[in-house]
């Protein structure tokens, strides 16, 4: 495969690269990105640095366009891309900075068991996961909510859940943003929006949606995983998930108001699918109100599915999910836009910061932080792909200074769909996870083809991108054992 990017890249460093905005006339900071020489040659094959290159076109952008080290190509940002507007100096806030996934993330939760408990009933656990969590393409969950359920979980997020009980408040002090982001307004989701969204709590969805059995296999810092209250051999139980068909269309609706705005407020950028508008504008807030409601609609299906994924484990273990010890360690978003205030040239600012396929990594001490991580920093989850392993870490102080306090959010995609159909073959993959002692089950065979280890970059090698340059720091790292996608 031949390269497509022919412009300049200037090394930093073993692990970051400058694209110097002298690349293209109209770019008003540079683009950085993470990466060591191997993961750049992936990352070469495909438009993404030229859409961080773009992306610094941006009005109110601030230090840098960022790109992660699972940065492949996306919808207006790169996936793994990074951008702050400073909201006083005309800054913008841009759908295609988020995505269609609105708050797409991950929660990890720990349990009591060891893989040794496990390995006998790992397939009726699989088994009971899948009948349990709908998964797929336009799947419907048990989890009803009437008209004016809707408007309270865009509202409430994952606070409405826990109310119903399917969860308790811990949950919620685990939570980024206490599983509901403040701003949210529910009339400016559209009627659309919430049909699409009406019977999607607690499903997983399709694509690279997934809820997997994972073993800690290895820890990197004994104090700080006796603080997350783990162990070699621990069963741990991740999920990713995100907003479904109701964040899918309001990213699709407020893109159409964006580029109406272009020539309203003047904003000059070379691709479309960057079409923005000031925070402090109508629009802006308008699509700021809508984007944290669809958000907040993620956090709540995300606590559906664990307490799905509890009662499954209550049925197949025989005991409460209490005393399974099932406690939420934390959960990310990683596709989505806050406003924070950061230092830029010695003096804090009140930034919208968009994290597209992107991590919050804040350091020990920051106020945002629940108080049981505040000294140790913010957990961070980075899943890999079904044939490898997961990771946790913790934001750090250096994250905060370099990145707006950020890092990546997964493995990132090496291949298309289409060419992951082309060139795997279904039978020998489920050979090959089967040998590793992986239980999959998916809605379909063409979803586990498309997820295939060989289509993502490895995670390993990701992981440790941003652990050497300092901005996420290593703690746990968990292979599968029991899988369920969509």
């Amino acid at each position: 495969m031949s390269e497509l990017w022919q412009g300049p890249l200037e090394k930093i460093d073993d692990y970051r690269w400058r694209i110097p905005k002298s690349y293209k006339p109209g770019m008003r900071v540079d683009g950085i990105i993470y990466a060591d020489e191997k993961l750049l040659k992936d990352i070469r094959h495909d438009k993404a640095l030229e859409q961080v290159a773009n992306v610094a076109f941006l009005p109110g952008i601030v230090k840098a366009s960022f790109g992660m080290p699972d940065l492949h190509w996306g919808f207006g940002f790169a996936i793994g891309g990074v951008a702050a507007t400073d909201i006083e100096k005309g800054g913008v806030v841009v759908p295609g900075g988020i995505g269609y996934d609105i708050n797409c993330g991950v929660r990890l939760m720990r349990t009591n068991l060891l893989e040794k408990d496990v390995r006998p009933r790992l397939k009726d656990l699989v088994v009971g996961l899948f009948n349990t969590i709908p998964a797929g393409v336009g799947s419907e969950g048990a989890i009803r909510a009437s008209g004016k359920d809707e408007k309270e979980i865009l509202e409430k997020g994952a606070g409405w859940a826990v109310k119903k009980g399917y969860g308790i408040e811990d949950d919620l002090d685990s939570t980024e943003e206490e599983g509901a982001i403040k701003g949210a307004d529910p009339e400016l989701v559209s009627k659309r929006a919430y049909e699409r969204g009406k019977s999607q709590s607690g499903t997983l969805g399709s694509g690279n949606h997934f809820l997997e059995v994972q073993v800690i296999d290895q820890l990197y810092d004994a104090e700080l995983a006796d603080s997350f209250g783990l162990q070699l051999g621990q069963v741990m139980v991740m999920i990713h998930s995100g907003s479904r068909g109701l964040g899918y269309q309001v990213c699709d609706d407020f893109i159409k108001v964006m580029l109406n705005c272009m020539v309203k407020y003047n904003i000059k950028v070379p691709d479309r699918q960057l079409a923005s508008a000031p925070v402090d504008s109508p629009e802006g807030k308008q699509y700021l109100g809508a984007m944290r409601a669809a958000a907040n609609y993620a956090w709540n299906n995300r606590q559906c599915l664990m307490y799905l994924a509890r009662l499954v484990f209550e049925k197949v273990f025989g005991q409460s999910w209490e005393k399974l010890g099932m406690f939420l360690v934390y959960d990310v978003a990683h596709n989505i836009a806050k406003i924070e205030k950061h230092v830029i040239d010695g003096k804090e600012r009140l930034l919208c910061v968009h994290r597209k396929g992107a991590t919050r990594a804040f350091g020990p001490g920051n106020p945002a932080l629940p108080g049981k991580y505040r000294m140790i920093g913010q957990p961070v989850i980075i899943p890999g792909d079904m044939g490898r392993n997961s990771y946790l870490l913790v934001g750090t102080e250096k994250a905060s200074e370099e990145t707006f306090g950020t890092t990546c959010h997964g493995a990132g995609r090496l291949k298309s769909r289409h060419e992951a159909k082309r060139t795997v073959e279904y039978h020998q993959l489920l050979k090959e996870l089967e040998a590793k002692g992986i239980v999959v089950m998916a809605s379909g065979h063409g979803t586990i083809v498309e997820e295939a280890p060989s289509a993502y970059k490895d995670v390993n090698e990701v992981v440790s991108v941003v652990h050497n340059a300092g901005i996420a720091k290593r703690v746990a790292r968990m292979r599968p054992i029991g899988v369920i996608k969509g």
